[in-house]
């Protein structure tokens, strides 16, 4: 039974649900069994369902294996809330599946969710004017001798660098890198760049501390509080003052106060908008392209509003301290910590504004490989910082460089315009017949005298 990686792409979600299924339909056993004295073919036991399908979700490339029991059980619950698998009496509908005996087959029907087709990004999207297509910036038109001086301030105008265009620069050299990492033909695709504001990324890599943690004006937000209360409880340092709160299960109380703040923000910290680019980075997440992966990641991450983006900096190296912190009292009796620490907190990173049948599943596989990337992911990526500051301080030179260019045509062509009316002039005073030699001599006069004046 093969199964393939599901590439980023248009609605990748609804692909990934189609896979599951094939696999799940063409894998699972099926046998005969007896119940209440009857005889059923081709079905199966809903715990041996569980036992096929979590294995087969653990060793698949897409989910990997984070992934619990139970969330192999609720999978199977949408499975028969969706029809892709009924009773042995032909129910559906419902999600009322527990991990036991109870027998299931798959219904005759097709359970694949249609694909719809996307409409073509230029019939419903105007494009953004971006200021690398403003034409002129990198060519310098030349100047005709009949053009006025209000041409040249004009052109000089248009090339001004403004404050928009820098943002523009910023965004479109972003997003052109986080596409080529993607493979995508046309990032709508993924993503309406309309979405992304390019002020959030300037703010993520230029307005960092030591830590390379991003710094908000609001520096006595709740979130901080709760964090540093977590942090000096959870990692006591030197100077840990043994007067603090200590008790059976204190660690517990803290952690719990920590993801209560968490689930009670307005939406996840990846943000609803953004929902789809980060399930299609999902499409590169596989063991063999992990630095293209943390490189995709470093680059969603740079999307989001810096509140967002601070948030899930200090979350994930809690989450990853904790993990690793040996010492630490278990904070649940029956599943590790790491465990417990992916699946507490992954509803409240990703999630979609509509419930998406794998949802769950692939925030436990997009939070697990943040954690253990956390580092390197949430950092500023320092080649693309040169690259934007690079390009923006050229632009800048060629401005520079325009704008002498043009103010020297102009400069000579009013001096090329000046001596041509003077050379008309004098022509026409010694050539006129209808001027007497002491008119034409004082004329001459005036003009050498306003000649050499204006020189």
């Amino acid at each position: 039974m093969s199964s393939h990686v599901i590439t980023p792409g248009p609605y990748r979600a609804t692909k990934l649900w189609n896979e599951v299924t094939r696999l799940f339909r063409a894998g699972m056993p099926l046998r005969k069994h007896r119940q209440n004295f009857r005889h059923y073919s081709s079905c199966f036991t809903a715990s041996a369902a569980v036992d096929w399908l979590h294995q087969l979700l653990c060793s698949n490339s897409n989910f990997g294996p984070d992934v619990t029991r139970q969330q192999t059980v609720q999978l199977l619950k949408k499975f028969l809330k969706n029809h892709v698998i009924e009773d042995v009496k032909g129910r559906w509908g419902t999600e009322d599946l527990e991990d036991s005996n109870t027998l299931y087959r798959f219904p005759s029907t097709s359970p694949l969710k249609p694909i719809p087709c996307p409409a073509p990004a230029s019939s419903s999207i105007k494009k953004r004017s971006s200021f690398r297509d403003k034409e002129g910036f990198f060519k310098f038109r030349s100047f005709k001798k009949h053009e006025k001086e209000s041409l040249v301030k004009q052109e000089t105008q248009r090339r001004e660098l403004t404050v928009d265009d820098e943002q523009d620069i910023w965004r479109d050299i972003t997003l052109t890198h986080l596409q080529r990492i993607l493979g995508v033909a046309s990032f709508y695709e993924v993503l309406d760049p309309r979405c992304v504001n390019p002020q959030n990324i300037i703010h993520n890599m230029t307005k960092v501390n030591k830590h390379g943690v991003v710094t908000l004006d609001d520096k006595n937000s709740k979130y901080c509080s709760v964090l540093r209360a977590a942090t000096c409880f959870l990692f006591p340092g030197p100077k840990y003052d043994s007067a603090q709160p200590s008790y059976p299960g204190f660690e517990r109380d803290v952690f719990k106060t920590v993801s209560d703040y968490f689930y009670s923000l307005p939406q996840p910290l990846l943000t609803y908008e953004l929902y789809e680019l980060f399930i299609n980075v999902l499409g590169v997440l596989q063991p063999q392209c992990e630095r293209v992966a943390i490189e995709a990641l470093q680059l969603c991450t740079l999307l989001l509003p810096p509140a967002s983006r601070r948030k899930l900096q200090l979350l994930m190296r809690m989450m990853s301290r904790i993990s690793q912190n040996v010492d630490m009292p278990r904070l649940h009796p029956a599943i590790g910590t790491r465990t417990l620490m992916v699946h507490t907190f992954s509803g409240c990173v990703l999630g979609s504004a509509e419930e998406c049948d794998l949802d769950e599943l692939l925030a436990t596989r997009l939070v697990s490989f943040l954690m253990d990337h956390q580092q390197s992911i949430l950092s500023v990526p320092e080649y693309l910082l040169s690259a934007i500051s690079d390009h923006i301080q050229y632009l800048r030179t060629v401005q520079v460089h325009l704008n002498t260019v043009a103010y020297g045509h102009f400069e000579e062509q009013k001096l090329a315009s000046s001596q041509k009316a003077m050379e008309e002039l004098l022509e026409i005073l010694l050539t006129d017949q209808n001027i007497s030699e002491k008119d034409r001599r004082k004329k001459l006069k005036q003009v050498t005298k306003h000649f050499h004046n204006s020189d």
